[in-house]
Order: structure tokens, then sequence, then C-alpha cells
């Protein structure tokens, strides 16, 4: 059975902590946390409401509640960005191959595990584009809004692919990769 080297377990731990810390913070952020959310809240309390605040003021106060949350999810994202190239790198370096989802020597199984692998791999590589081009005001403001709305389907996609890992696992652990979970958290069994 495969094992799987420090190196490779501690990439998978950064990138499932880093995953959840942007899943969460961006989901605060698009949700519970949002502009509106935040806006329509202060203008229902009475006493904010005799403040008479003008819009940048209370532009101000919203960014004054996200930014804190919101600087964990960039901290995450330069996490996830080494975490990436590094986990890239060691995968051509040691030869790591997913299954071919396109040959047709390949079995269901495992064109399911590689276009899930494929999947998420460019899924992340273009939340790091996305996500940088917002970071770092690149190109025009078309430019920014396509990036915007593209990075915030994550928020969509992650549970899906969380969803599918963990039924890929549990597939796994019942079938030919038995004890593959104590592997990946303890490295051999």
């Amino acid at each position: 059975m495969k094992t799987y080297t420090v190196l490779h377990r501690l990439l998978h731990w950064i990138f499932a902590l880093g995953m959840l810390v942007l899943f969460t913070t961006g989901f605060l952020r698009i949700v519970w946390m949002s502009k509106t959310v935040i806006s329509e809240a202060m203008n229902k309390n009475p006493q904010i409401q005799n403040l008479n605040l003008d819009k940048q003021s209370l532009r101000t106060i919203v960014h004054s509640v996200q930014d804190p949350m919101f600087e964990w999810h960039v901290y995450a994202a330069y996490v996830i960005t080494i975490a990436f190239i590094i986990r890239i790198a060691y995968m051509i370096v040691k030869g790591i191959k997913f299954p071919n989802p396109f040959s047709k020597l390949t079995s269901t199984k495992e064109k399911l595990q590689g276009l899930t692998y494929l999947g998420f791999y460019v899924l992340v590589a273009v939340q790091i584009m996305t996500g940088s081009i917002l970071k770092f005001e690149i190109g025009s403001e078309s430019l920014s809004n396509l990036a915007e709305t593209t990075h915030k389907l994550a928020v969509y996609w992650m549970p899906i692919f969380v969803i599918l890992h963990f039924a890929g696992v549990a597939i796994s652990e019942n079938t030919n990769r038995k004890g593959i979970t104590s592997k990946m958290i303890g490295g051999e069994s």
C-alpha cells in the first residue's frame, strides 16, 4: 500500500486548514458580514440613525468590522499559495501522478478520482490568480469585477470538493485502500 511522506502529509493538512479558513472568512464576508448586511443592521438601529452618518462614514464602519476578520483570509491565501507551489513542485520532483481521467485504460472510479484532483488543482490555481488580481488591483475594473465574481464561486465549489473528498476516502477505506486515513494522519501504520 502507498505510504505518505511527512512533507506530503504536512502539505495535505496545510491545505485542509488553509481552505477551512479561506472558506469560513470568505463565506462570512459574502453572507453574514457583507457590506449590505452590516449597513442594514446599522440603519435599523435608532441610535445610529440619529447620528445621520453619510455613506462614506457607514463604509468606514463596515470596513472596520470586516477588516480584522478578513486579514485571516489574506494570510491563509498566502499560506495556500506557497503550499500550492510546493505541492506542484513536489509532485513534479517525486513523479506523483493521479489517475488520468481521459485514458480509456482508466477505470470509472479512477476517472472520477482523476477528475476530482484535476478540478481541485485548476480551481485552486484560479482562486490564487483571481485573489491576486483583487488583492494587488491588477488590470482594469472589468477584469477586477470578473475576478471578484469568479473568486466568490469558491463558496460553492469548495463544499462540493470536500463532500467528494470525504466520499472518496470512505469508498477507499471500504474497498481496496483500507487504512488510507490513518496513513494520511500518522504515516506508516
